[in-house]
């Protein structure tokens, strides 16, 4: 009668699938007498990664691969095990730089452990790894923690816009920006994406690129696109493809002027600088009008959510529109929208 323990036979056995697996080799190349890949350390590889993947991914992961090539550099991608790669979450969570809204450095823990998993997605994805050998699938990421941001009341923009109207070098851009982001509840991302060619003046529609690589068109008064054309007129040059929003010099600008703006009304306004209040607190405050006034259904339609994990499965049934938008954009702004239903 069997003990059930596991006699020299089977623990070879499972040796020599560890073996395999740790080398890259499956029962197949053994059958095909195929030549294994050699498996690249993290200098080799990182680069080869990062002209693959999106622009934004690449600013996004660009400096914990950076701090993953100056631990691990020359070490082979099979090397580090999950223990050492959850050590290496930890030291980045340890070390992130302290902000007034810091939050225990989760958030670079997390982005640490989603730029390792990157690399090995794509090391499974070229054959170099079997998905078995894959470490960073098996460090779990921290628990998010809830939100700070909320919306703001109607004093605070108020107050908002009367310091951005009335200070800076350039207010009109300024103006422009913000006014952009309240009626849209765009990203910077979108933003700094339009062109002149994402400008429908007849429907008074904005073609928004963000993150994810998504594409859609936002509705928005005839007074915001009637600004917006008249700053590529001002300001913009013959090439419809180029980027819209530009300082008076005609130079295109980059996100260091979120920062400028903020940081100028948070000189004025104490309790701006003390929450970190940011552009994206505008996207939260549009949403949540949106979705206070007419329904859940299209404030997620306004913020251009449509994957899956955006709601329950109710959605696809109570799936909002551009009309509806447009319709929302008329309430939320007081001028009536071409495309917004009667």
């Amino acid at each position: 009668m069997s003990d059930g323990s596991a006699g020299p036979g089977a623990i070879d056995l499972e040796t020599v699938r560890i073996l395999l697996a740790r080398l890259g080799i499956s029962a197949q190349d053994l059958v095909n007498g195929a030549a294994p890949r050699v498996v690249p350390t993290f200098d080799e590889y990182i680069d080869q990664v990062a002209d693959a993947v999106p622009p934004g991914t690449r600013r996004a992961y660009l400096t914990y691969w950076r701090r993953v090539r100056e631990r691990w550099g020359d070490r082979r991608l099979d090397e580090p095990t999950a223990s050492e790669i959850k050590q290496l979450a930890e030291s980045t969570r340890a070390t992130a730089v302290v902000r007034s809204n810091s939050r225990g450095g989760r958030s670079a823990g997390e982005h640490m452990i989603a730029a390792l998993r990157c690399i090995y997605h794509h090391a499974v994805a070229d054959g170099l790894l079997p998905e078995s050998a894959n470490p960073a699938i098996r460090v779990p990421k921290p628990r998010r923690l809830a939100s700070t941001r909320h919306a703001l009341t109607d004093e605070q923009l108020s107050q908002v816009f009367a310091i951005v109207s009335t200070t800076g070098n350039d207010p009109e851009l300024d103006m422009l920006l913000l006014r952009l982001h309240t009626e849209t509840a765009c990203r910077r991302g979108g933003a700094l994406a339009l062109r002149p060619m994402d400008l429908d003046g007849e429907q008074c529609l904005v073609r928004l690129r963000e993150k994810g690589e998504t594409v859609r068109w936002q509705p928005v008064s005839p007074t915001l696109m009637q600004h917006l054309v008249a700053h590529h007129q001002q300001r913009g040059g013959d090439d419809p493809r180029e980027q819209l929003l530009r300082y008076r010099s005609g130079r295109p600008i980059t996100s260091r002027r979120y920062d400028y703006i903020w940081e100028r009304v948070g000189r004025h306004l104490a309790w701006v600088a003390t929450q970190q209040i940011s552009t994206h607190w505008l996207r939260h405050t549009t949403l949540t009008w949106v979705e206070r006034n007419l329904g859940y259904a299209t404030a997620r339609a306004f913020a251009g959510h449509t994957g899956r994990n955006d709601a329950g499965s109710t959605a696809t049934y109570v799936r909002a529109d551009l009309h509806d938008v447009a319709a929302a954009t008329a309430a939320l702004t007081g001028e009536p929208h071409p495309l917004a239903k009667k």
